[in-house]
């Protein structure tokens, strides 16, 4: 069985969104953290990925949120391996409600291992799995599944242009990982704009829409200075939720360097309750979405 690691966060008046909410970036955020503290937790903390020249890149998130984490409420991160292939492993993460007992959310991480020189990957070795699973894994790791591959884009799809500041930028020199995900949110808010659905439109009619999925694809490095285009569309429209797809490239090169999905609900901002999906919103959106909807 794999080693199990616990960490206990606090949510910050900061990292709220206007709704009140736990803003969907930070618990990327805090799944990094727990990973960081499991692995020093088994030895192999950063001083020890120095000295053996490898560490370890974020490569897919997957993330469903089930009840909405409020400022000065504790959460519990437990997190573990859940299987090792040749360079990659995938991590679990449960997010728990301390004072309720809720599962606030779910996710995993699949990570790279790479040589920290080359940034290419490298066989992860086996004394390191064993520190990460002492007592072996069942027979049948879980299954993995592949980014979910998304509807061709419609004609009119909606884009956004950013550069890349330095507040982005880690201490690799790149984008974290995390701060995708705010690039995503962002150009669904402008999306939701250029379609006449500001913000304040939507409050107004009572309603909001929250993230219940995210699934983001990191294929290569963005860096300080770079211009991206992040382009979004809407498909699958359901009763009261929509998944929006999004790609995110460099502008110099057309370069592909992330991609992502994720599932919209809409709510009644009152009760925090799931609405029906206005149908004159899905109107005004008809040439975002995608062509075979």
């Amino acid at each position: 069985m794999p080693a199990v690691h616990h960490e206990t966060f606090r949510v910050r008046y900061y990292e709220c969104d206007a709704y009140g909410h736990l803003n969907n970036i930070n618990y990327l955020r805090w799944m990094q953290e727990a990973a960081f503290a499991a692995s020093a937790a088994v030895e192999y903390d950063f001083a020890r990925y120095d000295e053996i020249g490898h560490l370890w890149l974020v490569r897919q998130t997957d993330i469903e949120y089930l009840i909405p984490l409020a400022y000065g409420e504790e959460v519990e991160i437990k997190t573990w391996v859940m299987d090792f292939r040749r360079f990659r492993s995938r991590r679990a993460y449960e997010f728990t409600h301390v004072r309720t007992g809720q599962l606030a959310a779910k996710a995993s991480t699949d990570w790279a291992y790479l040589n920290s020189e080359t940034l290419r990957p490298t066989m992860i070795p086996k004394d390191m799995q064993r520190a990460f699973v002492p007592e072996g894994f069942p027979d049948k790791a879980p299954r993995r599944e592949r980014f979910p591959t998304p509807p061709p884009p419609p004609a009119n799809v909606f884009s956004i242009r950013r550069q890349v500041e330095w507040r982005d930028i880690d201490q690799m020199w790149h984008v974290n990982n995390a701060m995708y995900l705010a690039y995503i949110e962002d150009a669904a808010t402008h999306v939701s704009e250029a379609h006449g659905w500001p913000m304040q439109r939507m409050t107004d009619a009572g309603f909001g829409i929250i993230a219940r999925q995210h699934c983001i694809e990191y294929l290569q490095p963005a860096r300080l200075g770079d211009e991206l285009e992040i382009a979004t569309w809407y498909s699958i429209p359901r009763r009261v939720a929509a998944t929006r797809h999004y790609t995110i490239s460099r502008v110099d090169d057309g370069e592909l360097l992330a991609r992502a999905q994720t599932l919209w609900v809409w709510v009644d901002i009152k009760t925090g309750k799931p609405i029906c999906i206005p149908e004159h919103f899905l109107d005004e959106f008809a040439d975002n979405l995608a062509g075979d909807i």
